[in-house]
């Protein structure tokens, strides 16, 4: 089987180091940066399965980066996890706002990152459960055989974990699902981790959805479904 490739980018040679030692114990092929204005090209040509990303890097931030890889149509599903020593909540949301698929805090456990890095390969390369081949809820059209979703007719580029995330509420429509479900049922984490997370991917997640957003409702407390009928934007 074909080595996963990791790319990791932070302006301290002795993180990436760490990182690829340890990535590179389990496997994988990895790459890494010390100057983050060459990320952008080294994805191009490298096609990493997955980015770490550092936030706070001179010249051009992991948020920028992120945000261009987003907007790039041949780089914009890739997974991107942040480690970084900005460890606020707000730090947090804005990190998966960005487009990020997780965020984690230094000092950090090399177990742990490489922990998240496999769950978050093994969710993008899982198939779908078997179910219908689209899936349809108002103006919104879901093709699991493509890996598209179109609004009013219109592709709309969605993440992988976004993607995965509509899905799951698309298919058990009516069903609340809570945030610990999602965690588990998307992210493949355990319920450790911080709920916020699923709070940030279902704003961005409505954010794309435009005037359809109104489908993914939130019941307070617990979680989100998709509702009988569009409530009110």
């Amino acid at each position: 089987m074909e080595k996963k490739k990791i790319l990791v980018v932070d302006d301290e040679p002795d993180v990436t180091e760490l990182v690829a030692y340890n990535l590179k114990a389990k496997g994988f092929h990895v790459e890494t940066l010390n100057d983050a204005t060459a990320s952008i090209s080294k994805a191009r040509n490298f096609h990493p399965d997955l980015i770490i990303l550092d936030i706070m890097m001179p010249h051009l931030s992991g948020i920028q980066i992120c945000r261009i890889l987003r907007n790039d149509n041949k780089l914009a599903r890739i997974p991107i996890i942040f480690l970084t020593a900005k460890a606020e909540p707000q730090d947090r949301i804005e990190g998966l706002e960005s487009g990020a698929d997780d965020y984690l805090s230094k000092p950090f456990s090399p177990k742990e990152l490489v922990l998240r890095v496999e769950s978050i390969l093994r969710r993008v390369s899982a198939p779908l459960l078997p179910t219908a081949a689209k899936l349809h809820i108002g103006e919104i059209v879901l093709d699991s055989d493509v890996h598209s979703v179109k609004v009013h007719g219109q592709v709309i580029d969605l993440t992988a974990t976004e993607f995965k995330l509509l899905h799951l509420l698309m298919e058990r429509k009516g069903r609340v699902q809570t945030r610990e479900h999602l965690l588990l049922n998307v992210w493949n984490y355990s319920t450790e981790i911080e709920t916020r997370t699923v709070d940030t991917h279902v704003r961005r997640l409505r954010e794309k959805l435009g005037t359809e957003a109104g489908w993914i409702e939130t019941i307070r407390g617990v979680g989100y479904r998709i509702a009988d009928k569009k409530l009110p934007a």
